[in-house]
């Protein structure tokens, strides 16, 4: 059963920076894209940025350039190195694994933005 972990949330201020990591239960052979989606109240979950197998990277694009995802596959972790934070970054960041036949999520982290 794949799960992944979620940490590093937390409240920091406009300007500031912070990062996430999510560990990940699953055999490296298995493992597809990983990446990070973040949701609001009201509002539907949407992507922050993924990496695939090949290594080939996608952000949203509210990121520009703010935000690095990195994987380590020895470590089977996914970290996203978030700078340039803004009030509107608020949301609650979920892990994600990407198969063609199904996903899977964390259970989220908080991240708070505020003066």
């Amino acid at each position: 059963q794949v799960q992944l972990v979620e940490s590093g949330g937390g409240t920091v201020q406009p300007g500031g920076s912070l990062t996430l990591s999510c560990q990940v239960s699953e055999y490296v052979s298995r493992i597809y894209t990983l990446g990070w989606y973040r949701q609001t109240p009201g509002k539907e979950r949407e992507l922050v940025a993924h990496v695939d197998d090949k290594g080939n990277v996608k952000y949203g694009d509210f990121v520009k350039g703010r935000f690095n995802i990195s994987k380590d596959l020895t470590k089977l972790t996914v970290d996203l190195q978030m700078s340039g934070l803004e009030i509107e970054d608020t949301a609650v960041y979920y892990c994600n694994e990407y198969k063609p036949w199904r996903q899977y999520w964390g259970r989220g982290t908080q991240v708070t933005v505020s003066s």
